[in-house]
């Protein structure tokens, strides 16, 4: 499939692009619902999501600048010689126009930094609104993932299994080793070219990550609900914390190009320390004092409204009085005034003697 959607002009739109913008949408919507479900505002989460499109973006691009990963792609060598090119947004040679190296992790650390932001801001529960977003968070993930497929990039190494990806060379691709370098190049891509993309498979890594970030999704998304009456804020995100880097330590090795330090792949220590985060942080969480309920949490009913309260106009319409056909007292009437007592009566003076 060809991964550039439409063509305007000079310049190009791709899928990898589209299919993120789809994703965050999306999450966002799905947050909506469970910020409704939570008792919370649903309009933060529109507010926050140009916060986390912002400082995602900016922290994706960042890991991606100071990696070094191998195979050819552009790094912090590359990069530390070339800084302009860590902001370019357009390639005049080929048209692009969009950054072309994002890392994930990155935009997950980057979106939690807007979080943070925001919550401190608007002076809301920072674990509570790293909840809502976290189920949502994996499908976009998933969705993201697809454009590394369209775009034939990040597969993993050979492999004759029965679903192993292979390249189309008719688009452009990341090259692996030992191949052609035809993809895209139609002038090289002669009969041997074409017949060795066409017996050569590789892990297809893009599919591997966005199953597990599927059911990542669906099992946080059921289990906020089971297991309400235990989950304290912050622990959904928590759970997250511990699902995703499992799976990308798992993905990890597949992939020959990732950058490394030391035995491991960068990804796989951060998905070290984020799952050290998440156990800690779910043990922490439940270590502490149940909090109490409020009396509305509790199922006591909703608050009583009062005429000139901020609040009271929102809680009209489920005010008990509303049914029943009594009017709502009003704070200045009699029935609401202190009693004041009655004099005593008077003694009735007895009768003159006559």
């Amino acid at each position: 499939m060809n991964p550039v959607l439409a063509r305007l002009g000079p310049f190009e739109i791709h899928w990898y692009g589209v299919l993120i913008v789809l994703g965050a949408l999306l999450a966002a919507f799905l947050s909506t619902i469970e910020a409704r479900r939570r008792g919370e505002d649903p309009e933060h989460v529109w507010n926050l999501l140009t916060w986390c499109l912002i400082l995602g973006i900016i922290g994706a691009r960042l890991y991606h600048v100071f990696s070094t990963p191998t195979g050819n792609f552009a790094g912090w060598a590359y990069y530390r010689d070339h800084p302009i090119d860590i902001i370019r947004f357009w390639d005049a040679s080929s048209g692009i126009v969009g950054l072309r190296g994002l890392g994930i992790i990155g935009a997950v650390l980057g979106g939690a930094i807007a979080v943070a932001i925001y919550a401190a801001i608007h002076r809301l529960s920072l674990l509570r609104w790293l909840d809502i977003p976290a189920p949502a968070l994996l499908l976009a993930q998933a969705i993201g993932r697809m454009g590394n497929r369209l775009n034939q990039e990040l597969y993993g190494p050979p492999t004759s299994l029965p679903w192993a990806f292979h390249i189309n060379p008719i688009y452009p691709c990341q090259e692996p080793d030992g191949s052609p370098m035809a993809c895209g190049a139609l002038d090289r891509l002669d009969t041997a070219a074409r017949q060795w993309y066409a017996t050569h498979g590789f892990h297809p890594t893009f599919y591997y990550e966005a199953a597990w970030d599927v059911a990542g999704f669906l099992l946080l998304w059921v289990l906020a609900r089971r297991l309400r009456n235990w989950l304290r804020d912050g622990d959904v995100f928590f759970m997250y914390l511990v699902w995703y880097p499992l799976g990308r330590f798992w993905v990890e090795l597949f992939r020959p190009d990732a950058w490394r330090i030391g035995a491991l792949a960068t990804a796989q220590w951060f998905a070290i320390i984020g799952i050290l985060v998440g156990v800690g942080g779910i043990l922490l969480n439940h270590m502490q004092p149940e909090p109490l309920p409020s009396p509305q949490a509790a199922g006591s009913g909703p608050a009583t409204p009062r005429r000139g309260d901020a609040q009271g106009a929102s809680l009209l319409a489920e005010a008990p009085w509303q049914d029943s056909g009594a009017e709502l007292p009003d704070e200045t009437s009699s029935d609401l005034l202190p009693l004041q007592e009655e004099p005593p009566p008077q003694a009735t003076p007895p009768p003159e003697a006559g």
